[in-house]
């Protein structure tokens, strides 16, 4: 590793040993110098090659251009260093819905030499106070509508002291006066930048470390050779900054390309098409739940400028993408990234997207299919996908990273089918295989089944304990307003409907309906919160 731009070595005394980490490959095409701050060259550089008068976000409360993007984070790392006695290599958390005020702080951090720590907006207290610890995290920056549970997590907290809002006027009034300018901390390309931490477990967050070459990296593979967007681009989405997905489409990949992005702080289907109308956006990117939903209300909105749709977080069922594309005339580039390995590393788009596959690996990054021995599967053959590249898993200090990384490969958990042709077929979280008397039937494949339906608008299938099967399959359903109703007949309908889709042991022999499915605030469905025993009730 490069000589650390850090004084506080936290991060780095805190990295895996090196004998633990996936191997690196392809980083020396990516052509990065040793010493590296990537939001010098994200922000920074495009102001001086003449960008600074471009809107840079534009948002409900206001548009900001690259120059105000860049005066703001300056100010706001005058303010880290001056008044909150900030080092470089200490972490920061960043809690706040996406707006142009949480991505000045976002380029502050990085520009002081600091580690940014997001958190989804909707997290508790206790949830907040476990990744304050876990980081050693001494300053949070909050938008003031969402610092109650912060401020209660400091009460919990054994290292958080400084909360600092903005949006009330706490931190724009210490900002006033600070220069517009500000000497970015020489970082090394290989010290550690941000902290991301697994959206959607239970028990001790895991904390996914990346450096500052990581940053650069995914914003010249996924988007540069699939996305393939212009600076005349306008993104738009509905994750969250917090959420790698939201981090790499709304800010990082607009911003590597001197594009504009939106950032709306809530946007549910509705909202997003009603915004993608209004700002002219070209890039959407949002889970495959967004896009279903959005299918709905199509003809209330005209989305005719967006020429890429993009979608992650979860397969994307065929039926969507065909759906979708059947109305908009647009494609939706599928993809499958991880915290871990920070974004999208299979996907495909144009005319190499074959609908219900992921796609092949994107340039940089080699995948497999490997057996529980770790041993290499055959084309066709179902197992574990193992993948590696430029970016991949460095957990802060946690002893997991011996099941995430296998003889120097990123295994993602996830059960994938490889094809002839390189296309890789998701089957299952591996966790999401259910073992039902004798059979394994993968949970998505019966998603996929009932969602051919016209009455069912979104499910999940989970295993559920039985005596006489081991587990049978149960589905959770929501159903369209106006068709059917819950009701015995029409789960009968359901069952016999799926038996007609796929092979007839995989039908749900126990169905429930729910008004709506769990979900994380990313848009991933709570599979766990499903499992559980007071949900586990077989209806017949």
């Amino acid at each position: 590793m490069s000589t650390t731009g850090h004084i506080d070595t936290f991060a780095h005394d805190n990295l895996p040993p090196l004998s633990q980490w996936p191997d690196i490959i392809n980083l020396e095409a990516l052509g990065y110098p040793e010493r590296l701050n990537c939001a010098e060259e994200l922000l920074d550089k495009a102001v001086g090659e003449g960008f600074g008068d471009k809107i840079a976000i534009y948002a409900p409360s206001g548009h900001w251009t690259y120059a105000d993007l860049l005066e703001s984070a300056n100010r706001i790392a005058h303010v880290l260093q001056e008044d909150l006695h900030f080092v470089s290599g200490e972490r920061v958390l960043l809690h706040s819905p996406n707006n142009p005020m949480m991505a000045a702080c976002w380029f502050a951090i990085l520009k002081a030499g600091g580690i940014v720590v997001a958190t989804m907006p909707l997290l508790r207290d206790q949830e907040i106070a476990k990744v304050v610890d876990k980081a050693r995290v001494r300053i949070a920056l909050c938008d003031h509508r969402v610092s109650e549970e912060v401020l209660k997590a400091k009460g919990h907290s054994l290292v958080l002291k400084d909360v600092v809002c903005f949006g009330d006027g706490e931190l724009e009034g210490m900002m006033k006066g600070k220069p517009t300018t500000f000497a970015n901390v020489n970082t090394a390309a290989d010290d550690v930048s941000l902290i991301a931490f697994t959206s959607g477990t239970t028990g001790v967050p895991k904390g996914t470390m990346h450096f500052h070459r990581d940053v650069l990296a995914i914003c010249d593979l996924f988007p540069k050779h699939v996305v393939k967007p212009t600076e005349d681009d306008i993104f738009i989405g509905s994750p969250p900054l917090a959420f790698t997905f939201g981090l790499g489409g709304l800010l990082l990949f607009p911003m590597r390309v001197r594009a504009s992005t939106v950032l709306l702080e809530k946007a549910p289907p509705a909202d997003l098409a009603k915004f993608a109308e209004a700002y002219g956006a070209t890039v959407m990117f949002t889970a495959p739940t967004g896009y279903r939903f959005m299918l709905d209300n199509l003809g209330s909105y005209n989305l005719s400028k967006l020429r890429k749709c993009v979608s992650a977080g979860e397969t994307l069922p065929k039926a969507t993408s065909d759906a979708w594309f059947e109305k908009t005339g647009v494609r939706i580039i599928d993809g499958i990234g991880s915290t871990e390995i920070l974004h999208v590393f299979i996907s495909a788009s144009g005319d190499d997207i074959r609908p219900g596959s992921t796609g092949k690996t994107v340039p940089g990054y080699e995948a497999k299919i490997i057996d529980e021995e770790g041993k290499d599967l055959p084309a066709g053959s179902v197992g574990r996908l193992a993948v590696r590249g430029p970016t991949g898993c460095r957990y802060l200090a946690d002893e997991r990273q011996l099941e995430y990384v296998q003889n120097g490969w990123n295994i993602t958990g996830d059960a994938y089918l490889m094809d002839a042709d390189g296309y890789f077929w998701f089957q299952a979280r591996t966790d999401d295989m259910i073992l039902s008397g004798g059979y394994n039937i993968a949970g998505p494949e019966v998603e996929a089944a009932l969602l051919l339906h016209p009455a069912v608008k979104e499910c999940a299938v989970v295993a559920c304990p039985d005596e006489m099967r081991g587990n049978i399959v149960k589905a959770y359903v929501v159903l369209r307003e106006g068709e059917l109703t819950a009701c015995p007949e029409t789960i009968h309908a359901l069952q016999d409907f799926v038996k007609e889709q796929i092979a007839p042991y995989k039908y749900p022999r126990a169905i429930e309906f729910l008004p709506a499915l769990p979900r994380t605030e990313s848009g991933k469905v709570q599979r766990f919160k499903l499992r559980e025993p007071a949900l586990q009730q077989v209806t017949p």
